[in-house]
């Protein structure tokens, strides 16, 4: 599995809200592909997919705030080899809501 963890967009940015994703669980991804769109203070991005792979978890809602660092998604390459496909257990990201 491959951890996919919110970049970092800029010197000083700390968090960034997902806008959108435009991927959904199950969907393929190539590498460089968008899989989504982060909004910060300073930046609006199209985050491009570390790896090519099936997106398998989505840890962040759209609209949420996630700090820099925090894993949001985990794909699962052609060369994993986890019977069932299930993903490593990971603690919840610590999110605010837009408000």
């Amino acid at each position: 599995m491959i951890e996919v963890k919110m970049p970092n967009l800029g010197e000083g940015v700390t968090e960034g809200t997902i806008v959108r994703w435009c991927k959904a669980e199950g969907d393929a991804v190539a590498a460089g592909e968008t899989l989504a769109e982060i909004m910060t203070d300073k930046v609006n991005v199209e985050f491009a997919s570390p790896a090519a792979g099936i997106v398998r978890k989505l840890h962040v809602p759209e609209e949420a705030i996630v700090r820099v660092g925090t894993v949001i998604a985990w794909l699962e390459s052609s060369a994993d080899e986890r019977p069932g496909g299930a993903a490593p257990e990971v603690a919840p990201a610590v999110t605010r809501p837009r408000g």
